[in-house]
């Protein structure tokens, strides 16, 4: 056996994708890291280990504009690129090689992390872990600890504050809470994957396989051939043990309930299952709680439905409230209970480190939340976001020699922009760096998109889709709006009722305020425009929502075109499902009342007038994803385009940070369930150039990229001194004219 000892800047526990984008923050920022794991492969519940998809901020296609970005981002970009097909053996690729890229960051895998050195509630000193298969001991030595293990070991042996288990009504005030605190929770879960052979299979129930016609699991559960993995996600139990101490047993249990379901598939008769064979299933229970840290803020669920738009907000997350009967798939109740908020929320920072041991910060499903916001934030894309978070955290600790809660007190705008700068998940926040150039120049383009409409060309054709339930159009609004007019057809005379809605944050697409109504006489006829006077001029930019409600004579054209900022609604029938996926939901609010099926990447035939939405100064000192707009440039022209800062006294410049338009409304492929047709985003600038003015005024080029499927793009070249700096965009990846989210430059 041997014994080693490792110091770094900061030490991170875990490589679930909370651990896995904490570790690559910090070792960005310069610091030295060691990410430790206690498994072979990397991503935790999202590995090939245990397969769960990866759920973020968009709750399957509910939220929009609401994808991750950062590290995360970075993560769905390759692996759509790399692996579109879903193989789970690809992502753990993508994920080691994030990792493996970063030459500050040394890994240790299959090293399981029981003992620390701390000062008991106060500091923890050092973690050693033990290495199968090598024999090794290692002693991980930092100024900073991040635990992302999930279960909260680290923290718990360094005596952290924590909860396990539910919170009483009474303590925070939530609506969802019980009347008296208890320690159930949401249990863990077994996957498994089936696929066709292509001849008959036999199938021989192993003796520990528990028939589930004994159980309420026919009655109250859905079992389909055709189903694998996530389909079977309410294969779940443990709630009312300990997920921890009880973690074998519930494994046991699990796996006796996955092949009763197999072989009530293959042998009860009613199923077609004569070709199907079990091809995988899994042997480490996906958890989903256990311990949940203290820090200076517990988030609570009345803060995730009002969406507060804390101060310190460093993350956000999307996904419903979403609790599950504590009896798991025994239950006679339905798998999940969901309440969704208007939009996404934030995470504050005060949430990701502990109140009591001083140089301990936590990502993941361990974050101080109550039970039922955890229901909220447990979701791993908000867990990698949380990540990202933490890691910038502890690197700016450990470079400043500070605690994460000084760093809170006296560094919190360091800290947000730092983000900011990496392009993390961060909403509603401006860019006020002040060491970016870009934010003192004069910004100008090639062309510019003014004129707000989606209109079918010459050749084009147009789908008229039934005005037979309520239909609306998420627009920007900037400066104002006057008329809007619509494409539609009317088989008898009609009158038309148009609505001009307010979603009142920045954050948001659903219509929450009433504004104006108008009522437009409609004569029969095919393709009319029809024009609605909606006048409104907000005090500052905002998303509104244009409803035309109901009436069977009519159709609104629908044209394959999709404009950025623009999105497209139908109000949900009764008994229709809300979102892409089986779930049910527990409430009828807005935002569930409203979907995008079928309307994707489609717009419907509109014209609202002149805008700036996507004026060229969009892309400095802006929020860098979408908020009340579209928050970017975009081109006015196809082909090659322009966008171009100047400075009235010459600036020195080695840094040029670009993040280009990946459309973030998209839902891009989440592993092993959803599939998206690109494998690059068309949107995302393909190929470019960056240039700086010379003395004479010609232009040299100081950077170039060619095939470029990434958002975040960071150029560092030889320092210069110039008065004018410009990008020139050669060719996108499919869209028509060229988009740019943000160009910064340092010196």
């Amino acid at each position: 056996m041997r014994k080693e000892s490792v110091h770094s800047d900061v030490t991170v526990v875990g490589g679930g994708l909370a651990g896995v984008c904490a570790a690559i923050a910090a070792a960005r920022l310069g610091r030295t890291v060691a990410l430790v794991h206690n498994r072979p492969v990397l991503g935790g519940n999202s590995s090939s280990e245990v397969r769960v998809w990866v759920c973020g901020a968009t709750a399957h296609g509910v939220h929009r504009w609401a994808r991750e970005t950062g590290i995360m981002g970075e993560l769905y970009l390759e692996n759509q690129y790399r692996n579109p097909e879903g193989n789970p053996y690809y992502w753990d690729q993508v994920v080691l090689d994030a990792v493996l890229a970063e030459p500050n960051l040394r890994l240790f895998l299959n090293t399981d992390v029981r003992d620390i050195t701390a000062e008991h509630g106060k500091r923890i000193e050092s973690v050693t872990g033990w290495t199968m298969g090598a024999e090794r001991l290692t002693t991980f030595t930092s100024p900073v600890f991040v635990d992302c293990t999930g279960d909260g070991l680290i923290g718990h042996l360094a005596g952290a504050d924590h909860r396990i288990g539910r919170e009483s009504r009474a303590e925070h005030g939530e609506e969802w809470a019980p009347p008296e605190p208890d320690r159930q929770l949401l249990g863990s879960t077994i996957l498994f994957y089936t696929k066709d052979a292509g001849h008959p299979v036999k199938y021989v129930p192993p003796t520990f396989a528990r028939n589930i016609l004994d159980t309420p699991i026919p009655e109250h559960r859905l079992i389909r051939t055709g189903d694998n993995g996530c389909d079977y996600w309410w294969v779940e139990w443990g709630g009312q043990l300990d997920t921890v101490d009880d973690n074998e047993r519930i494994r046991d249990e699990l796996w006796s309930v996955i092949h009763g379901i197999w072989d009530h598939i293959k042998n009860s008769g009613r199923f077609d299952a004569g070709n199907l064979t079990l091809e995988w299933v899994g042997a480490v229970p996906g958890k989903r709680e256990y311990r949940r840290f203290l820090g200076d803020h517990v988030l609570t669920q009345t803060e995730v439905m009002a969406q507060n738009p804390f101060d310190d907000r460093i993350a956000f997350g999307g996904w419903s409230v979403d609790l599950h009967p504590v009896e798991g798939m025994y239950a006679e109740e339905p798998g999940a209970r969901q309440r969704y908020s208007d939009g996404v929320y934030h995470i504050p920072f005060r949430s990701i480190y502990s109140r009591n041991v001083g140089n301990l910060l936590f990502a993941g499903r361990n974050i101080s939340a109550t039970h039922i916001a955890f229901g909220s934030t447990r979701v791993m894309a908000t867990c990698a976001t949380l990540g990202e978070a933490a890691g910038t955290g502890a690197a700016l600790c450990a470079a400043l020699g500070v605690t994460p809660r000084e760093l809170h007190g006296g560094q919190l705008a360091l800290l947000q922009q730092t983000l900011l700068r990496q392009d993390a998940s961060l909403m509603g926040v401006r860019n006020t760096d002040p060491d970016d150039l870009a934010r003192a120049a004069r910004v100008c383009a090639s062309s510019t998109l003014t004129r707000l409409a989606v209109e079918p060309g010459p050749g084009t054709t147009t789908t008229p889709l039934p005005l037979d339930r309520d239909l609306a159009f998420v627009l920007p609004v900037d400066p104002r709006l006057d008329d809007v007019e619509l494409l539609v057809d009317v088989h008898t005379g009609a009158e038309l009722t148009i609505e001009l809605w307010d979603t009142l944050r920045g954050e948001n697409a659903v219509p929450a305020r009433h504004l104006i109504s108008c009522t437009v006489p409609v004569p029969e006829g095919k393709e009319q425009w029809v024009s609605a006077h909606l006048p409104w001029q907000p005090d500052e930019p905002r998303n509104a929502v244009v409803i035309v409600r109901a009436d069977p004579r009519a159709h609104l054209h629908l044209v394959d075109q999709r404009r950025t900022g623009v999105l497209c609604l139908a109000r949900k029938r009764a008994g229709e499902p809300g979102v892409d996926h089986d779930i049910p939901e527990e409430d009828d609010q807005a935002v569930a009342e409203w979907v995008a099926r079928g309307m994707r990447r489609r717009s419907f035939c509109f014209r609202a007038g002149r805008t700036r939405a996507y004026d060229p100064d969009k892309t400095v000192g802006g929020y860098q994803r979408p908020f009340s707009g579209p928050q970017m440039w975009h081109a006015g022209e196809r082909g090659e385009a322009w966008l171009r800062l100047d400075w009235d006294t010459p600036v020195e410049i080695g840094t040029v940070h670009l993040v280009l338009d990946d459309d973030v409304d998209e839902y891009l492929n989440n592993l092993h369930r959803h599939r998206t047709e690109f494998e690059v985003m068309p949107e995302l600038v393909r190929d470019y150039r960056i240039e700086a003015r010379t003395e004479d005024g010609g232009w040299t080029r100081v950077a170039r990229e060619t095939e470029n499927r990434r958002r975040h793009r960071i150029h560092r070249f030889a320092p210069l001194r110039t008065t004018a700096l410009r990008v020139v965009v050669e060719a996108t990846n499919g869209a028509a004219e060229a988009r740019i989210v943000a160009l910064r430059a340092y010196a």
